[in-house]
């Protein structure tokens, strides 16, 4: 599992020469130029991902579906997240993010699953799992991949900047994985 923090995201983005606000765009644009679909499991985003995914003209060709799954139940009962793993390792770990992401790529039927768990704040945190650490999965039939993403060092601890940062990075990871 890679760690990625902020500034290590945002030194990513420029030495790629992409602007975070162009993230959607070329995601949806990959997935359309592939003939491929997308699902999304949303928790400490609240649907972001998915938000900016259907900004963009041409999205209804390759979105499928988005869950906001706040509550736990809803990720086991919906996602398929395991009952065991919410009970041991909690809501926001590598687990849970890894099987909301193929959880919602098998109910979609799609190519790719993308989810997000985390904390947002203001509140929240605690000492072993802050304000700022989300889990960010991107998976496919074949694989699996999960960033742990340790956003304290953003600009700001604010909630939407939180979301925000991590909506960026889940739609870099799904590009990456299209492409």
């Amino acid at each position: 599992m890679k760690e990625l923090t902020a500034k290590q995201f945002e030194a990513i983005l420029e030495k790629e020469g992409i602007k975070s606000g162009d993230l959607q765009n070329l995601a949806v644009n990959a997935l359309i130029e592939k003939k491929k679909k997308v699902a999304t499991a949303e928790s400490c985003t609240g649907g972001l991902v998915s938000k900016r995914i259907t900004e963009v003209s041409g999205a209804s060709s390759v979105f499928e579906c988005g869950v906001c799954s706040y509550a736990n139940r809803i990720k086991n009962k919906l996602l398929g997240v395991n009952r065991h793993t919410l009970d041991t390792v909690g809501a926001v770990s590598k687990e849970t993010a890894e099987q909301m992401a193929v959880g919602v790529m098998k109910l979609a039927d799609s190519d790719f699953g993308v989810a997000t768990t985390g904390i947002a704040g203001p509140s929240g945190g605690t000492e072993e799992k802050p304000v700022g650490l989300v889990y960010i999965s991107v998976c496919d039939k074949k694989s699996t991949e999960v960033v742990k993403a340790k956003l304290w060092d953003a600009e700001s601890l604010e909630r939407e900047e939180i979301r925000k940062i991590s909506s960026d990075i889940a739609l870099y990871l799904l590009l990456r994985k299209i492409v």
